[in-house]
């Protein structure tokens, strides 16, 4: 046998050379990181978390709103060169993912955390039956909702630690969680406060705080003023939101970061933060802004110090999980390409709409009156050019064959004619009219507006007018009209206006569904979708928008460790997601050692290898 050459040898001897190195900078750094947080842990008065013999444990960091093709552009740019790294040395797999409609945090956090996120319609809805106004960054409100979708199954959470997200996912320990505000924190005792005023006024922290602010203030007034000097509309940042930028990015960043750095530590069995830096920057700056880039190399930085920790294997086992929870499209404002908000538009259109005699006695129409607001749909019908004409057309049919009211519902309070509720989440719109405290059938709101469904239809910034009758769903736009039944396209005319998506059966299934929630308005909008430019029109003030459909805000990524196995080709919805980490991480409770976990989704089984 030939002996190795000289060349080969030396080789060898390198690699043993930097074995031993790397064995022992790890043993120094695990030395380090023991001393340093077992003396924190103290300090702050928390124990180090109960041990469970077989499990491992995970971190999940969710970065809000940056979406599959976002996060591929970054690393191929060189914005986040950790991620890249691991990707490359195959340490963490890319998948991509769909949220679902609404593509918004609390549907997609509700659906991980618990596996339901049923009757979440989008950021913010009207809820008629109590006349209560939901917005979820509003702490009683995402409570609200937690305890309607919680309790049937377990959070993926339970045991383990929940910092910046919107609902706690069962975790017994929190920090800034909307949800769960009143409960333990972090710093809850006397000694974490007066840890967490340690923490603050360090020194060394204090001035790289200081600096990284100021340095983001000042990004942000050289951003200002170059787009006026450019003349473009859009500018960067407006009112406070520098300074919301600078709290969210730098001081919350070191805090929420510090706080999973701490768990790590303590061996909690599940940990899940969410970054909003990027997703905030994003909506006012755009997409392809020097903001956003910044945001997300410090991001990288961050999620960097956090797995250091992580592979030091100092408590427990931990997979690193990165994921975002929906994505976001390039979009303008309804406002500025039209000059007027959604609700006024809408405002103009009631107010110039036909006006229903005012009957007596009771509030159903009588027969004359069904036969007057046909007449007025077919003089309606006349007017528009084809394909508008086939909306107007499908409204009056709907009107002819549900002449009446039935007596099981609500009357309509006519004095409540204009009482209209617009609710904007992204390029989603919910609207709702409180002439009765059901939702009203597309037949109803035309008795009331005649022409409002299909001057919705036919405006250029919207895409989609979505209203129900019975147990159709119906989908009205500017090239055609779709009737739906379970998800099924049942009758159609015109062009399909879903055909340009990527994947249109699966937006029909999703729209189904939100159109038949509880609180969905009663009449549902989607801003108009531009497949060539993949951007959207959006009802809000943003550059860049989620929560309806079309573009990257559909799909999400999640990087994940090789050794899971997991395929998530087949998730359609937020909600699919629980299976894959119940069926991986929680343990059965003790007294509920023997019970089954049923995921709430669409059919995703098996998620583990």
């Amino acid at each position: 046998m030939d002996r190795p050459t000289l060349a080969a040898r030396v080789r060898r001897y390198v690699q043993w050379l930097v074995r031993q190195a790397v064995d022992i900078f790890a043993a120094l750094t695990g030395f380090y990181y023991s001393k340093k947080y077992a003396m924190l842990t103290r300090r702050l008065g928390r124990p180090v978390a109960e041990q469970h013999p077989t499990s491992r444990g995970f971190v999940a960091i969710e970065i809000d709103g940056l979406s599959y093709d976002q996060l591929q552009h970054a690393i191929d740019e060189g914005h986040m060169p950790y991620l890249a790294g691991q990707l490359r040395r195959g340490r963490l797999l890319l998948s991509r993912w769909r949220c679902g409609l609404p593509s918004t945090t609390p549907a997609a956090q509700a659906g991980i955390l618990f596996g339901n996120n049923h009757d979440i319609p989008g950021f913010r809805w009207y809820e008629k039956d109590s006349s209560l106004s939901v917005v979820c960054k509003l702490p009683a409100a995402t409570k609200l909702l937690q305890d309607r979708v919680a309790g049937r199954q377990p959070g993926i959470l339970r045991g383990g630690s929940s910092y910046f997200n919107m609902f706690d996912g069962d975790a017994s320990l929190s920090l800034f969680t909307l949800s769960a505000l009143n409960r333990q924190r972090l710093f809850a005792s006397s000694r974490g406060l007066g840890f967490f005023f340690l923490f603050i006024l360090n020194p060394l922290r204090t001035v790289k705080l200081l600096l990284l602010s100021v340095w983001d203030y000042a990004s942000d007034v050289v951003q200002r003023i170059s787009a006026r000097l450019r003349g473009e509309r859009r500018l960067p940042f407006q009112g406070i939101f520098p300074l919301l930028r600078v709290a969210s990015n730098v001081l919350f960043g070191e805090i929420q970061t510090f706080a999973v750095l701490m768990d790590i530590y303590r061996g909690a069995p599940a940990i899940y933060t969410t970054y909003y830096g990027f997703d905030e920057t994003a909506h006012h700056c755009g997409l392809d802004s020097g903001p956003t880039r910044h945001a997300l190399s410090e991001l990288d930085k961050r999620l960097r110090r956090i797995d250091r920790l992580r592979r030091a294997r100092l408590s427990r086992d931990y997979d690193l999980l990165v994921l975002a929870d929906h994505g976001q499209t390039a979009s303008e404002p309804f406002s500025r390409r039209y000059g007027q908000t959604l609700g006024q538009f809408i405002r103009g259109c009631v107010g110039g709409g036909l006006i229903l005699q005012e009957p007596a006695g009771d509030e159903q129409q009588s027969v004359f009156q069904a036969h007057y607001l046909i007449q007025e749909l077919l003089g309606l019908e006349s007017q528009v050019a084809e394909p508008v004409a086939i909306a107007a057309r499908r409204i009056r049919e709907l009107v002819t064959q549900r002449a009446t009211i039935s007596d099981e519902e609500p009357p309509l309070d006519l004095g409540r004619r204009s009482d209209v509720v617009v609710k904007n989440s992204g390029s989603l719109a919910h609207i709702y009219f409180n002439v009765s405290t059901a939702r009203l059938q597309i037949s109803e709101i035309t008795a009331l507006f005649p022409d409002l469904v299909v001057t919705l239809a036919s405006h250029p910034g919207i895409w989609l007018v979505i209203g129900m009758e019975g147990e159709h769903v119906h989908l009205f736009s500017r090239d055609g009209t779709l009737t739906l039944q379970d998800g099924q396209i049942v009758s159609a005319e015109g062009a399909n206006p879903l055909q340009c998506l990527p994947e249109p059966e699966h937006a029909l299934r999703e729209l189904a569904t939100a159109a038949g929630y509880p609180h969905s308005g009663d009449l549902i909008l989607l801003g108009r979708y531009d497949p060539e430019s993949s951007t959207v029109v959006c009802f809000e003030d943003q550059w860049a928008s989620h929560g309806g459909l079309g573009g990257p805000q559909d799909y999400p990524f999640m990087l994940h460790p090789p050794h899971l196995g997991w395929d998530l080709s087949q998730v359609c919805n937020a909600r699919d997601m629980y299976a894959f980490f119940a069926q991986t991480y929680l343990q059965p409770a003790p007294d509920t050692a023997g019970d089954a976990l049923e995921p709430v989704g669409s059919g995703v089984l098996d998620p583990t290898p």
